[in-house]
């Protein structure tokens, strides 16, 4: 449509003020922009459709599911940050204290699910229990305060110790009595985070695996009934953990169950906090977590006016998980079942007596009456009864561990070059396999519309005309391409990927003036950054795109390649010389393009970020490498960067030495400057 009107417009322009024309055209190509972001929003809510429609679609009997099972724990566990999972240390368990009531005893109790990263909760005994007992962890979700998420959730949860169980509350690390961080991309901005490929929802689990080591070590309880639930935040986390540790016999999470499919298509994403998801670079859609349960006993509650977790993702997510259940036998479909209520994002009484209920019919054996399962349980406490710690502890982690949770890779020093070779090779192969491996890798036509254009002063010194291409299936993006006025054949291309909101006329392209004597130059718009982003849009996109294992950095990269083919195939460039160049993380962007496509044969960076700990965001980028050696997996290709006082990258110089490619890092002053080669310019990096 876009095409349409602009052509209209050409056509019906003659004799319209000057000034009116601008108008028109800046509101044409508003529109054009508008409708390329909205087709490249569709696309990732296709992805995650698709994703959705294919989870264990594949699985045709109990042989396949055994065969896929121990790998998508794996995979689950590696997204979570849990593979492999962390030294079990001392817990140092301590009580803090505790209280007495008619129908139990309560305990206060710290623990150390690591060093430093204390587990504040209250562990309830009924009275006069005869031998160990079933007991129930329940999970608390988001309640702030200075007291625990504990303290908002007494009704669910007290009715238990008042009827035969053993009880365990436990503290969520961003809802505890120690101050920790939760929701860190939605709203701090934390896209490192997805670099690290960190969630909080791997500590929450490694947090329950703790407390129930910790449960194993009362004699009070039988550890082989503890069963698990909790709403929203705790219900997810319930459902993670369950799918990873087997000692969990019986699950019933609330209001926390959903499929990627619809959490996109409803624009859910931005306001679920980080321990909801996971850094999809498995393609795992959340009923194949709800698989990873069965056999064991499994409720699944879900309001039909949440506005969460909505009812279509949560019944489509059990329909899936049942599909598993029944290759267990005639009694397996019995063990997993929906409960739904008119209510909204909340756990109405009737949730509440199923799930007592369940955990009775399953931890203790015992069909409990409706009225009984209903019945209120004992009166709240106050909050400040519920307190573990008087203050926070000196060497608390809690807070930091968003930064140190997931283990790096130790910097490399390969001593000779064969010893970079290979870590070359296995850093190519992480990018291709994890970190860029949701990219689309289909081929599709290129679909080239081209658009009348004068390009300015830069349309007086070369030839200047915009295109639109396909990037991936019905993603259109836009490149101006300029080539010189008198060459012909095919030339050496310099692919200029856009900064967001970067502009491009004046003054940044002054410096490639020099450069349209000799090459061509396509100043690519990439998917997002043809006008700067809200923090709200940024946070849908970047986490719509971790849903479905990319980033707004990967699709920039697929953009970047699909140029330099489109380039070559469409336009005639010549495919031994092409060169990317972009300032800030839009160089970073190219600088993974050219890792993984080695007919771009020079990278220009212009005031890169010094690490991925500031940007782009790639998924789990972190745990693979980080960008100085990234940048010096590129040798023995030419890297240049750009600025008036370009950092220095100790470990790309050492990279290209060993390659015996010293010469190709250097430094330059200005784009035609680094295009001249490396025997000219201001001298080596």
């Amino acid at each position: 449509m876009a095409a349409l009107l602009s052509r209209w417009f050409r056509s019906a322009s003659a004799g319209i003020p000057a000034g009116l024309r601008r108008a028109v055209k800046r509101r044409l190509d508003a529109r054009a922009v508008s409708a390329r972001e909205a087709a490249a929003r569709a696309a990732l809510v296709r992805e995650a459709v698709r994703l959705s429609d294919a989870c264990l679609s594949e699985i045709a009997d109990r042989a396949d599911w055994d065969r896929r099972r121990l790998e998508a724990r794996r995979c689950l566990r590696d997204m979570l940050g849990l593979e492999p999972l962390p030294e079990r240390t001392p817990l140092r368990a301590r009580m803090t204290g505790g209280w007495e009531r008619a129908d139990y005893r309560a305990e206060k109790w710290v623990f150390e699910s690591l060093p430093g990263l204390y587990v504040t909760g209250n562990f309830y005994l009924p009275k006069n229990a005869d031998g160990p007992v079933p007991a129930v962890v329940y999970l608390n979700g988001h309640w702030a305060s200075l007291d625990g998420a504990k303290t908002g959730f007494q009704d669910r949860y007290l009715w238990y110790p008042a009827h035969g169980f053993a009880l365990l509350v436990l503290d969520p690390i961003g809802y505890g009595e120690i101050p920790g961080i939760h929701p860190g991309t939605n709203r701090l901005q934390q896209w490192h985070w997805l670099s690290l490929g960190y969630t909080p929802a791997g500590v929450e689990v490694w947090n329950a695996m703790r407390a129930l080591d910790w449960l194993e070590t009362r004699p009070e309880v039988d550890a082989a009934r503890v069963g698990a639930t909790g709403i929203s935040g705790g219900g997810v986390i319930t459902q993670f953990w369950a799918a990873l540790d087997d000692r969990v016999a019986a699950a019933a999470p609330s209001c926390s169950t959903y499929t990627l499919g619809t959490q996109a298509a409803r624009g859910l994403i931005p306001q679920q906090c980080d321990c909801t998801y996971y850094p999809n670079v498995h393609g795992m859609d959340f009923p194949e977590v709800l698989a990873l349960i069965a056999p064991r006993p499994l409720l699944i509650l879900g309001g039909r006016r949440d506005v969460i977790f909505p009812p279509e993702g949560f019944r489509e997510a059990a329909r899936r998980a049942r599909k598993i259940y029944d290759l267990y036998g005639p009694d397996g479909g019995g063990r997993i079942r929906l409960v739904e209520s008119g209510a909204g994002h909340a756990d109405p009484p009737h949730f509440l007596q199923e799930t007592r209920q369940w955990m009775c019919r399953w931890l203790r054996g015992e069909a409990v009456p409706a009225a009984e399962a209903a019945a209120a349980g004992p009166a709240p406490e106050p909050p400040a009864t519920l307190r573990c710690l008087p203050a926070v502890p000196d060497n608390a982690l809690n807070g930091l561990i968003q930064d140190r949770w997931i283990r790096r890779p130790a910097p490399s020093e390969p001593a000779t070059r064969g010893e970079w070779q290979r870590r070359r090779e296995e850093i190519l192969s992480g990018l291709r396999s994890t970190v860029l491996g949701g990219l689309a890798k289909e081929e599709i036509p290129f679909r080239t519309r081209a658009f009348a254009a004068s390009g300015g002063y830069a349309g007086e010194m070369a030839r200047f005309r915009d295109y639109q291409f396909d990037a991936e299936a019905g993603v259109p993006v836009k490149v101006s391409l300029l080539t010189p006025k008198d060459r012909t054949g095919p030339l050496p291309l310099v692919i200029w990927s856009r900064s967001p909101g970067e502009p491009v006329i004046f003054p940044d392209l002054d410096e490639f003036f020099p450069v349209l004597r000799t090459h061509a130059l396509a100043i690519l718009s990439p998917r997002f950054s043809e006008r700067p982003l809200t923090a709200h849009a940024h946070a849908d996109l970047e986490r719509t795109a971790a849903l479905t294992g990319r980033s707004l950095a990967a699709l920039r990269i697929r953009d970047i390649l699909r140029t330099a083919a489109w380039a070559v195939r469409d336009r005639g460039v010549e495919a031994s010389d092409i060169a990317v160049y972009g300032a800030g993380e839009a160089g970073v962007a190219g600088l993974y393009a050219a890792l993984l496509e080695p007919s771009i044969g020079h990278v220009i960076l212009r005031d890169p970020p010094a690490s991925h700990w500031i940007g782009p965001a790639l998924p789990m980028i972190l745990r693979l490498t980080d960008l100085d050696e990234a940048a010096g997996a590129l040798a023995p290709r030419r890297l240049t960067q750009v600025a008036r006082r370009p950092q220095e990258w100790p470990r790309t110089r050492a990279c290209y030495d060993r390659m015996a490619a010293s010469a190709a890092y250097r430094r330059a002053d200005s784009v035609a400057d680094a295009l001249r080669g490396p025997a000219t310019g201001a001298g080596s990096c």
